[in-house]
């Protein structure tokens, strides 16, 4: 299995919050990319390779970033092994290719032909996230249907329906529907998805597929990760794995809490 970590966003919300803030505390995280911003003791993303690093089957992990942030990635990356660091190619949020399409520009790459971990690069979860559990519900789908993929799930409140993308799902756990930010009265379910999907190596020739069908659409209806499964579960079994609840680190606000949670708490990443 390889893991894919995508981190070529420039904080643009993130950012914003930095320069309004006036109470001097933050002025030291001014031009960090957000997967690099210090979370206890240590970067986000290295969380995530704390964790990868004890995973045998995951043999590869490759970081998809930005020009301007691929340096400081590059840095980063010196101690772990296993990394290798990619550019997009682009200098500003105007001309980013979507998160998609970084996944595809990594696929095509390293020529992957393998099952893999997508993650979010600002993205932590709580501490009831075991990813050895995870990759072990992989391969229990991947025994009963080659097909499979496995996607994450977690419980929102009904006010936040509309700031994520919310799953349907039916008794055996599979995705039978996916709404981007819906209101409240769209759907009954509650079970929002955050950026971390586990795509069978069956699975992914069809990203180009997407991407195919979708060149001549609007950024907006390839760039979040979201857009594949809303159009992948269709077409090949998805299932859900369910967590507590997840950081997404978007903003300043977002960003504190994260850190208290994990200054208070060793968690599981």
């Amino acid at each position: 299995m390889k893991a894919i970590i995508l981190a070529a966003g420039y904080g643009t919300r993130f950012n914003r919050d930095l320069q309004n803030d006036n109470s001097g505390d933050f002025k030291h995280l001014h031009g960090i990319p957000k997967p690099l911003l210090p979370v206890g003791d240590q970067p986000l993303i290295s969380h995530w390779m704390t964790t990868i690093n004890k995973i045998k089957s995951i043999d590869a992990v490759y970081v998809i970033t930005n020009d301007v942030y691929y340096a400081k990635f590059e840095d980063w990356a010196k101690e772990f092994q296993l990394v290798t660091v990619l550019s997009d190619g682009t200098t500003s949020n105007e001309k980013r290719l979507g998160a998609v399409a970084c996944l595809q520009l990594v696929i095509t790459q390293f020529n992957i032909n393998d099952h893999i971990l997508v993650l979010g690069g600002d993205t932590l979860f709580y501490e009831d996230f075991s990813l050895s559990d995870i990759l072990a519900k992989f391969a229990e789908l991947q025994n009963i249907n080659c097909e499979s993929s496995l996607v994450l799930s977690y419980p929102c409140k009904d006010e936040e329906t509309t700031k994520f993308g919310i799953l349907e799902i039916n008794e055996k756990l599979q995705v039978t529907g996916f709404k981007e930010k819906p209101s409240s009265t769209e759907t009954t379910s509650r079970n929002a998805c955050p950026c971390f999907y586990i795509y069978s190596k069956n699975t992914v020739p069809l990203i180009a597929k997407f991407l195919q069908e979708k060149q001549n659409s609007p950024l907006e209806e390839r760039d979040a990760p979201g857009n594949f499964l809303l159009w992948v579960y269709t077409r090949k079994p998805v299932f859900v794995h369910h967590v507590c609840g997840r950081f997404d680190v978007g903003n300043l606000p977002s960003y504190i809490a994260c850190t208290k949670y994990f200054q208070k708490s060793c968690g599981a990443i």
